[in-house]
């Protein structure tokens, strides 16, 4: 209850005072290219139940049909204002939504599509015991990958499948059967710190995500 209620508090608190930036990106979005500003896509959350977890569309719009979910900074399909919402993860703040609603919580593994969580291993599946959530340790140290640079398209899927998720997945659950307060705030400060440090900087070689 105490986390669900930190939850809440931050998410809210958050939403509000990131109202006039959401919107100015809302805006940015629908004038660079075709298409709604919001992206929703299935993934897999607590106990296997499936939630529509939103970002802001990095993407051209219906960029599903045209490619696969697994992407790169190859991928012709990022948008010239997604390249910047990629590399900053300004596409992910709609996820405090998610996180007020209760399907997603501010720390912990990252929700993967449903077609990625068949693979899992039975291993592998226990972290569905945990809560997504908007940032975790497998998502820091796995967001960028220099053999992802020159990938794209079915290559970076691939990528991704045979050589990042399992790692990835290592990471959260060693982080799911040792979590603790002190952890979760110390990712939450190497989560902003990376945002701020990306702000200032030019854009990483190659950084992956799910979804558009």
């Amino acid at each position: 209850m105490i986390h669900r209620a930190v939850d809440i508090v931050v998410s809210g608190i958050v939403l509000i005072l990131l109202c006039p930036i959401l919107l100015a990106v809302a805006i940015a979005i629908r004038w660079d290219s075709p298409g709604g500003a919001i992206y929703r896509s299935w993934r897999v959350g607590r106990n296997g139940r499936h939630f529509r977890m939103v970002k802001f569309r990095s993407m051209i719009a219906e960029a599903d049909h045209h490619g696969p979910a697994i992407t790169s900074t190859a991928d012709a399909r990022i948008t010239r204002i997604g390249h910047f919402l990629r590399a900053t993860k300004w596409d992910e703040l709609p996820q405090f939504w998610n996180v007020l609603m209760g399907d997603m919580t501010l720390v912990g593994p990252r929700p993967e599509t449903p077609a990625i969580v068949d693979r899992y291993t039975s291993e592998q599946a226990r972290i569905l015991s945990a809560k997504p959530g908007l940032t975790g340790p497998g998502a820091i140290s796995c967001s960028a990958d220099e053999s992802m640079a020159v990938l794209g398209g079915e290559e970076a899927e691939r990528y991704y499948i045979e050589h990042v998720l399992e790692r990835r997945l290592a990471l959260d659950a060693d982080y799911v059967r040792d979590r603790s307060a002190l952890k979760d705030v110390a990712l939450i400060v190497k989560t902003c710190q990376l945002m701020v440090y990306a702000l200032i900087r030019k854009p990483a070689k190659s950084r992956i995500a799910n979804g558009s």
